[in-house]
């Protein structure tokens, strides 16, 4: 018998008509990669005028950002993240990668911002990097750095 997966509840709500974006069991797989604990976690796919009012009204930038996390509790972790699907699209094709793995890697991105990692300085980016990466090969994706 194998080991049991922590308990997950899993939110995806699709709020754009973006080509490509991924189905709720891809999205659960990814997250139980990135995510090894009890969690309560939404995913929402917004277009890009939601993407950049949220980005403006909760980081004071305003354009639209590839993936956004909003952490409420980290025992069991609990949050938000919000995929704008029409910048991830963009930017897996300016990096001439499959818009799919694009988001597995965004959402093991988010996933990991949820449990506290953080890229603002060197040491804190080359463990957070290295960290996805493990999990992207575990998924089968390519190394996205």
């Amino acid at each position: 018998m194998g080991r049991r997966l922590p308990e997950l509840s899993l939110c995806v709500q699709y709020a754009c008509n973006e080509a490509g974006v991924p189905s709720r069991s891809q999205v659960r797989s990814w997250i139980r990669a990135a995510c090894q604990q009890p969690a309560e976690v939404a995913v929402r796919f917004v277009d890009a005028d939601e993407g950049q009012a949220l980005n403006r009204d909760y980081r004071h930038k305003d354009y639209p950002t590839n993936v956004l996390s909003f952490p409420y509790e980290s025992l069991p972790l609990v949050g938000d993240l919000v995929i704008c699907a029409p910048v991830v699209a963009k930017e897996a094709g300016e990096r001439h990668v499959a818009v799919y793995a694009h988001y597995a890697h965004l959402i093991v991105h988010g996933m990991l911002h949820l449990q506290g990692y953080d890229h603002l300085t060197a040491a804190e980016a080359k463990s957070m990097e290295g960290r996805e990466t493990a999990i992207l090969l575990g998924l089968g994706f390519a190394d996205p750095y």
